[in-house]
């Protein structure tokens, strides 16, 4: 394939309907794995997104706004199913839950990828709900699977969800064993390992894959960067919050737009790096991609705050 990507981001695009009041809803794009590489696209990484969407107005919109970012969309399958939809009902925490009975996410197919698609791939992060939505699942893994025997960089954020239930717990285990870099929250532990202490919580996730970079963030708490016995923490630089939806997804793409780019960098940059793209996120309104200025400007205040 001419100009294969050299990153991807393999899941689920989907329309969040988020509830006003009084009867009034207002749909936004969305969809863990999709912010991932639409920040890793306005960063400037050569970066694919691989999912299905549908053929109406809500996939129209993914399709378009996926565009105006620079994703490579050559692995982007439309088909002619029903959208995935998460309805967001307001409160604190707000309330959610998911519609796509046989919705297009779950009708992907890597094997109309074009061939020599993946030659030139160094890194695929994986991720959200479609790796607890069958039969997506199994294809994602597999995917992962196949990436990871050809040499290329696993990337999985399992991103908890109500719906990550009992029968989760084989994927998790599995994509955390083929991961070399693993993301979760302290929400997210607190979601997966139910009841369980958080640092035990942690040494659970990160036994399937010791040698994985563990990356660990906790809101406005900041975050800490684990690599075997070494560990870097950091707190999160201070800014005006216009909303944290999707800052999660923008401090995965920072973190690995530092591997891939600076790949000499210590622990605390890489972890510098990760901050200052999830807290860039914060400034915009929605899972807005991170600005690259505002990124580079907090990453150096970290650092200099550091040194």
């Amino acid at each position: 394939m001419h100009d294969a990507p050299v990153m991807l981001c393999a899941g689920e695009a989907l329309t969040d309907l988020i509830h006003q009041g009084h009867e009034q809803w207002v749909s936004r794009t969305g969809g863990s794995v999709w912010n991932v590489a639409r920040a890793l696209a306005v960063l400037g990484e050569r970066i694919a997104f691989a999912g299905a969407i549908s053929r109406d107005r809500f996939g129209d919109a993914l399709w378009a706004a996926s565009e105006d970012v620079g994703l490579d969309l050559r692995l982007l399958q439309r088909v002619a199913k029903s959208p995935l939809l998460a309805v967001v009902e307001q409160g604190e925490p707000p309330r959610y839950f998911f519609i796509g009975d046989d919705s297009a996410d779950l009708h992907f197919d890597a094997s109309q990828f074009p061939e020599g698609w993946s030659a030139n791939l160094r890194w695929a992060h994986f991720g959200g709900i479609s790796l607890a939505r069958q039969p997506l699942a199994r294809k994602l893994v597999d995917l992962a699977a196949q990436l990871k025997a050809q040499g290329v960089s696993i990337s999985y954020d399992p991103n908890y969800r109500n719906l990550m239930d009992a029968a989760y717990t084989p994927t998790l285990q599995r994509m955390a064993a083929l991961a070399d870099v693993i993301k979760v929250s302290d929400d997210d532990l607190r979601g997966l390992y139910p009841g369980v202490a958080l640092d035990d919580a942690l040494r659970q996730i990160r036994s399937h894959n010791p040698a994985a970079l563990c990356l660990l963030t906790r809101g406005g708490q900041g975050a800490s960067l684990l690599r075997g016995a070494d560990r870097a923490d950091a707190r999160a630089p201070a800014v005006t919050v216009a909303d944290t939806v999707g800052a999660g997804d923008a401090s995965v793409a920072g973190l690995l737009h530092s591997l891939a780019q600076h790949p000499q960098r210590s622990l605390q940059s890489h972890l510098h790096a990760a901050l200052a793209a999830g807290s860039a996120a914060c400034l915009q309104p929605g899972a807005t991609p991170p600005h690259p200025q505002s990124m580079h400007q907090l990453f150096e205040q970290l650092e200099g705050d550091a040194s």
